[in-house]
């Protein structure tokens, strides 16, 4: 159990958020935020936060936008994009730019996500 690790996701759908929590809240301590601003305003709060997960459609801000902020500010964060649909143009940039360390695919698979986040935490 990583209960010290906190990792933080984000998205704009309750259930997803929901469904993250329950699925990783035994092994990580795990914050959710609905939105990009809320991610920044918890950030402030939680600056210990290792691991962000963003969903990358969301109103307002994208969850490269949303990461784009916070990686001025939290660069040793590190930072995953998951989403709905294939990758694209704007995801593939953030991948090459190293904004991103990857992108994971709804509906999410536990272990691939788990296993991203141990590999970066022993980095």
């Amino acid at each position: 159990m990583n209960n010290d690790i906190k990792i933080m996701y984000v998205d704009d759908e309750e259930l997803n958020l929901q469904l993250f929590k329950l699925n990783f809240n035994r092994k990580y301590e795990v914050i959710i935020a609905e939105s990009g601003s809320a991610a920044l305003e918890i950030l402030e709060k939680h600056s210990d936060i290792l691991i962000i997960i963003s969903d990358m459609k969301m109103p307002i801000m994208t969850g490269i936008e949303f990461i784009k902020k916070a990686k001025v500010k939290y660069p040793h964060v590190k930072y995953y994009i998951l989403t709905g649909y294939d990758i694209t143009d704007e995801i593939q940039q953030a991948l090459e730019s190293n904004l991103i360390l990857k992108y994971f695919r709804k509906p999410f698979n536990f272990n691939e996500i788990d296993n991203a986040i141990m590999s970066s935490i022993k980095k």
